[in-house]
C-alpha cells in the first residue's frame, strides 16, 4: 500500500524519537521503563509502525526533557486525522493487521459500509456539519476499505447482530445496497460473516462494539467503542480476555451459509420496499 502524508509524518515522529532518546543516551528499553511501555513498544514507535497514546508522548517529553516537542507533534498529526482523536490509531493499525476480528451490535462496521451508508450515519451524528467535512468523513471511511482489496488484506471476521440488518440506515434503497454490497464481499470469499439472531438474547459483548487485530511481528490489541469514545487495549490479559468474549459471540451466531440467506433476504425485502415508495 502506498504511504500517505501521514504515514510519512508520524515517520519522521518516530525518527526524532530515535536521534533525542540516542542524544540522551537511553536504550529503547530503558526509554520504554521509564515512560510506562515496553522496549519493543519504542521500537516500533521509531519505525512509525505504531503511534504512541499522548500521555505517552508527554511521558517521553518529560523523561528526553525536550520542552513538549512530542506532545505538540502529536496533537498536530491527530488533529490533521479525518479520523476521531480516539480511533486515529486504530485506522493505522488495521492497514498492518494480518488479521481483524469486529463485533457490530447496531451499526455496519466502516469497513463494510458504502458510501451512501457512512453519509446517512455522518450526516445523523453531525446535523449540522458542512458539507466539506461529510464528504470528508464519507471519503476517509470508505478508503479505509480498501485493504480488503488489497494483495496483503486480512483475514476479516465479522459478527454483526441482526439489529444492524433491521435498523434502515439512510432509507431502504441505501439498506438494500448496503447489504447487497456484504453478500457481494461474502461471496467473493474477502470477509466472512455471521449473524447473531435477535432470538438468542443476551450475549457476552453487551454494551458496544469490538474488535480485535493481529499483527506479523507485534503484540494483539482489543478495541472498544461505545457512542462518544472508544479504547484500544493492548494489555496481554484484557486482551485474552476480550478474545474469549469473542469466541463465545461465535458459538452464538447462525452458520456462514445461513448468515448470508438472511442478509440476503434482507437486503430483497429493503430492495422491495424501495420500489414501492
Amino acid at each position: 500500500m502506498a504511504k500517505g502524508k501521514q504515514d510519512e509524518a508520524w515517520e519522521f515522529f518516530g525518527e526524532l524519537l530515535k536521534d533525542r532518546r540516542e542524544a540522551a543516551g537511553l536504550s529503547q528499553s530503558e526509554l520504554g521503563a521509564r515512560v510506562f511501555v515496553s522496549g519493543g513498544y519504542i521500537g516500533l514507535f521509531e519505525q512509525g509502525i505504531r503511534k504512541p497514546q499522548l500521555d505517552v508522548a508527554k511521558r517521553i517529553d518529560e523523561v528526553l526533557q525536550t520542552g513538549g516537542i512530542f506532545e505538540r507533534t502529536w496533537r498536530k498529526l491527530i488533529n490533521k486525522s479525518p479520523y476521531a482523536s480516539y480511533f486515529h490509531a486504530v485506522a493505522e493499525l488495521e492497514a498492518v493487521a494480518t488479521k481483524i476480528c469486529e463485533f457490530a451490535p447496531v451499526v455496519v462496521p466502516g469497513l463494510l459500509q458504502t458510501p451512501e451508508y457512512a453519509r446517512a450515519v455522518t450526516v445523523a451524528t453531525h446535523p449540522f456539519a458542512t458539507e466539506e467535512f461529510i464528504e470528508e468523513k464519507v471519503t476517509s471511511r470508505i478508503d479505509r476499505a480498501a485493504i480488503l482489496k488489497d494483495t496483503t488484506r486480512p483475514e476479516y471476521w465479522v459478527v454483526l447482530h441482526e439489529n444492524a440488518l433491521l435498523i434502515p440506515v439512510g432509507g431502504p434503497a441505501v439498506m438494500a445496497a448496503t447489504l447487497e454490497h456484504i453478500a457481494a464481499l461474502i461471496r467473493e470469499r474477502w470477509v466472512l460473516v455471521t449473524v447473531i439472531p435477535r432470538t438468542v438474547g443476551a450475549h457476552s459483548v453487551m454494551e458496544g462494539s469490538l474488535r480485535l487485530m493481529e499483527f506479523e511481528d507485534q503484540p494483539p490489541t482489543a478495541y472498544t467503542e461505545t457512542a462518544f469514545t472508544g479504547t484500544l487495549l493492548d494489555d496481554p490479559a484484557v486482551v485474552k480476555q476480550a478474545q474469549r468474549a469473542y469466541d463465545l459471540l461465535r458459538v452464538a451466531t447462525l452458520s456462514p451459509e445461513a448468515s448470508l440467506d438472511l442478509i440476503e433476504s434482507a437486503a430483497e425485502d429493503y430492495r422491495r420496499c424501495a420500489r414501492t415508495t
